[in-house]
């Protein structure tokens, strides 16, 4: 059984940056199909629109982090808590990235017919960020609470 526990805890180490990694793939591949296809309808602006495409690998980073902040031997008594930060922060920022993808999808979508409204159409995607950012921040915070 201790070995389970052990296992949990390595796994909640490594969750973060290996669940952020793959919401930023999801989310960057669906912006990124949106912006290939503005760029076949227009004549211009296609920088920004391969810039927003970049906008959900942000959680990949956030992932690097909380799984550094997160490293340490394991233990019986902090595998529970490893797992638990890891894995949740993990899955915030996986549902993030991947739904970060589909606003700028969005935002790529509406700029290429209205070109003026891009600054204001990235607007939710941002939001969207900033939950990531929330997970990111409480995921560290707490990480310092669980015993080395």
């Amino acid at each position: 059984m201790t070995e389970i526990i052990i296992t949990l805890g390595w796994i909640g180490i490594f969750a973060p940056l290996a669940l952020g990694a793959i919401g930023s793939i999801i989310g960057c591949a669906r912006a990124g199909q949106a912006a290939c296809g503005a760029m076949l309808e227009t004549e211009t602006g296609h920088g920004r629109f391969v810039g927003v495409s970049a906008m959900p690998s942000s959680q990949t980073i956030y992932g690097i982090v909380v799984t550094l902040s997160l490293n340490r031997v394991v233990t019986p008594e902090a595998a529970p808590g490893l797992f638990a930060i890891g894995v949740l922060a993990g899955l915030a920022m996986l549902a993030s990235a991947a739904y970060q993808g589909e606003s700028c999808a969005a935002s790529i979508n509406v700029s290429k017919a209205k070109p003026e409204v891009f600054g204001l159409s990235i607007a939710p995607a941002a939001i969207v960020e900033g939950f990531a950012v929330f997970a990111f921040v409480f995921a560290l915070v707490l990480s310092a609470g669980i015993a080395a």
